[in-house]
């Protein structure tokens, strides 16, 4: 068996198995192992695996492989903002870089002690209806506005949608939100954890652009989540999407660790 060391990273209570792979020798088409590794009960435990890897396209400084707890893999916004803190960490390099992940390139800097990452440019909100939005920022989100997150059953009600007729093929993070006191408040269930995470960076996104389409808010929106706060920037493009969008918030390193494999 081989021993494996990992740092175990956090961006607002969304926590990370994060792997030093510049060197390409983890097994990542293992997805048993994925599995196995991110499991609270019998393995680290995490909200996703993050492989950092050396680059894959020129002009950048290293690419962010990541995989949810059930080993399937999308864009994620807060392990990218703990994968280039982890890299920063690694190379002893605070300048601003770009890197590449499941959806293409994002942009990555310090800005004070917390982290911000480039998102990739949203092209619309499609309005459900009155107190529902679909939008794609790397993920699919699904955002419901209602009186008060903190009442809801967040598993039974985030199932009907998750595995309702149009998203049961694919699946859909589904996101309950509020406007409270000039900021949003809100609760995410995450495809691919199958539960509630304590924060979600491409749902902080998509509730910030979906309370910017409604008239909330202008450019900029603090997001409440259960893990910690976060700050939404972005400007319109003038036909119904969003360019410019960057995603800020705090990471710290947990601990670090070896494990068998």
């Amino acid at each position: 068996m081989a021993r494996l060391a990992f740092s175990k990273w956090e961006g607002t209570g969304n926590d990370f198995i994060v792997v030093d792979d510049r060197g390409g020798r983890f097994p990542s088409s293992d997805l048993d192992l994925v599995r196995r590794l991110c499991d609270r009960h019998f393995g680290i435990g995490s909200d996703g695996l993050i492989l950092v890897q050396r680059p894959r396209e020129q002009d950048t400084h290293f690419h962010m492989e990541f995989f949810n707890p059930d080993a399937s893999q999308s864009f994620c916004g807060n392990g990218s903002r703990c994968a280039f803190a982890f890299w920063s960490r690694l190379t002893g390099k605070t300048d601003p870089l770009r890197f590449t992940a499941f959806d293409g390139q994002h942009d990555a800097a310090w800005d004070m002690d917390l982290v911000r990452i480039g998102m990739r440019d949203v092209v619309g909100v499609e309005r459900i209806d009155d107190r529902t939005d679909l939008i794609l920022t790397g993920s699919p989100h699904l955002l419901l506005w209602v009186d008060d997150p903190g009442t809801i059953d967040i598993v039974l009600e985030a199932r009907k949608y998750r595995y309702g007729e149009r998203f049961k093929k694919e699946g859909v993070n589904v996101n309950f939100v509020r406007w409270h006191e000039g900021h949003v408040e809100m609760r995410t269930y995450e495809r691919g954890v199958e539960g509630e995470t304590l924060s979600c960076g491409t749902g902080v996104t998509a509730t910030a652009l979906s309370a910017m389409s409604r008239g909330l808010c202008d450019q900029a929106c603090d997001v409440r989540t259960r893990g910690g706060d976060l700050r939404v920037l972005a400007t319109s493009d003038g036909h119904g999407g969003f360019k410019s969008i960057s995603l800020i918030g705090p990471v710290r390193e947990v601990f670090k660790g070896e494990v068998e494999i």
